[in-house]
């Protein structure tokens, strides 16, 4: 392990992990003096650290949480990072409001203290310009490549106790310069326009001289090479508890659980939630008794629909070290859940949702990285993580529970990867014949909300203001064509009682299911 400690965009002091100083001159960037240090020492740990943090530095956790190559972890104290709040205008994932007490991924990486392997630094040689602000370098490198599966995390760990922060936040000359190197054009425009509407404030310059910046993001990058291979023990009995609500699928059922027999590695436990509202209704799941199952097959009957509803019911049965969240419509390898395995120890995390496919669909993302949603039919789950978590009901026959879900476990240090490999086959079955359409509170409003309120509950609940404010100007603009209002202050009026109406009711759902 080298731990560089580096004061006013400056290298101060290399040393060892034993704090042996080695003679390192460079008058360089800090960004290339870490490529130097990567070709001397191409398989250690690289550490930088700001000089003034030096004694809260915690050099004996690192080799605990940095457990493969293919990471980098950094941590900055201060609530916002290095370009402050204003960046939710730009972005609207959950790698912007970051949680500071646990490990929680982001690409914004932080110049106060941080590791990355020297393995990566080579690999990427020269196609992220070694910036002389060092924060920017870090957070260009991230936003560039988390995409190509470097998992990046804020890791509060990495220090020892509570310290003042180093103060490292940036102007706005940077930000729209980032902006216009990281993101497509367009997007300087909105976060001027942003800026104008929300907070008075006409930065006409910063969006000029940024329009000359030429776009980073074609970068030519293959980190397949960087070998994975964590060092931390997650998969121990590798136990798993199959979660499957259903309504109305008999024999799309019967298929999953047919697949699920045939399992090299077998499930213990399948856990089906069956819904039919129909009062007076019973079970038509007969083959659960009349046929053998290699596993135990919990079976529970409800008359309330939601899958919400379902989900939660099926996790205060799980007894084993894991859960699968499946579908009830979906096909499987005979190997998907040994090989789930593997790439779950391959990893070393404790969250994985799997590319689920339907027939002749192409398949966008062929690397593991650091998902932004979760699927609630497709994901295998640590159950420790989920002590916690439920479905929140206030999404039931709504949109956002996936990704509500997916929140609450990444705010408890849970971080969700995407998996390309095992796939699984997504049927699309057609609905079950005794479905019925719900009665949703909002529905008879002389002003319909827009967006849905279960969206406005997600925004409110997992989104910073400016995310959210961002969010509403792109609405605004997107909705303006398929709605029937063409006069444009006419439009603006309905659109904010529109809004408004959003707002109440997530607050009335927000309220209900005791958020």
């Amino acid at each position: 392990m080298i731990v560089v400690y580096h004061k006013n965009n400056k290298i101060e002091e290399v040393v060892t992990a034993d704090n042996q100083k080695m003679d390192f001159g460079s008058n360089d960037t800090i960004a290339s003096g870490l490529h130097k240090l990567a070709l001397c020492f191409p398989d250690k740990k690289i550490v930088w650290c700001h000089l003034l943090l030096k004694n809260s530095l915690d050099l004996d956790i690192i080799p605990t949480v940095f457990h493969h190559k293919k990471m980098m972890l950094s941590y900055s104290p201060e609530q916002h990072h290095y370009f402050d709040r204003k960046m939710g205008y730009v972005e609207e994932s959950p790698f912007i409001k970051v949680n500071k007490s646990v490990s929680f991924p982001t690409w914004q990486i932080s110049s106060l203290v941080g590791v990355v392997h020297a393995e990566l630094v080579l690999t990427l040689k020269k196609s992220v310009p070694f910036d002389k602000d060092f924060d920017y370098f870090l957070s260009s490198l991230a936003k560039l490549t988390m995409p190509l599966g470097l998992l990046c995390y804020s890791e509060p760990r990495l220090l020892k106790q509570k310290t003042e922060a180093v103060s490292t936040k940036t102007s706005r000359f940077t930000l729209f310069r980032f902006v216009k190197q990281h993101y497509r054009t367009r997007w300087i425009f909105l976060l001027l326009l942003n800026l104008m509407l929300y907070e008075q404030k006409f930065p006409i310059l910063p969006f000029l001289f940024s329009l000359f910046y030429k776009n980073r993001t074609k970068i030519n990058v293959n980190l397949d090479g960087i070998k994975v291979q964590s060092n931390r023990k997650v998969v121990n009995r590798a136990t798993v508890d199959v979660i499957i609500p259903t309504i109305g699928r008999k024999k799309y059922l019967c298929d999953v659980l047919k697949d699920l027999k045939a399992q090299s590695h077998l499930p213990t436990n399948v856990i089906v939630v069956e819904q039919n509202p129909y009062e007076g209704s019973r079970s038509e799941l007969d083959y659960l008794t009349n046929e053998i199952w290699p596993f135990t097959i919990k079976h529970m009957f409800t008359h309330q629909a939601g899958a919400c509803n379902a989900r939660n019911m099926a996790l205060e049965q799980i007894t084993s070290e894991w859960v699968f969240f499946a579908d009830d419509d979906i096909r499987i390898d005979n190997s998907f859940i040994q090989e789930t395995f593997e790439q779950i120890n391959k990893y070393g995390l404790k969250a994985v949702s799997i590319s689920c496919l339907q027939k002749g669909e192409k398949q966008i993302y062929a690397t593991v990285f650091q998902w932004e949603s979760f699927g609630s039919g497709c994901s295998f789950v640590f159950t420790e993580s989920l002590k916690d978590c439920k479905f929140n009901r206030g999404y039931e026959f709504g949109f956002g529970e996936d990704s509500d879900f997916g929140m609450q476990l990444r705010n408890q240090g849970c971080d969700v990867l995407y998996l390309p490999e095992p796939q699984i086959l997504h049927l699309k079955a057609p609905m079950g014949g005794f479905r019925t359409k719900p009665t949703l509170q909002w529905q008879n409003d002389s002003v319909q909300p827009k967006p849905s309120p279960t969206v406005m509950l997600y925004q409110m609940l997992h989104h910073t203001p400016e995310q959210i404010r961002g969010y509403k100007t792109i609405l605004f603009f997107k909705y303006y064509k398929h709605q029937k209002i063409k006069n444009p202050i006419r439009y603006y009026i309905n659109f904010q009682k529109q809004w408004e109406r959003s707002v109440f009711w997530a607050n009335q759902l927000k309220q209900q299911n005791e958020i």
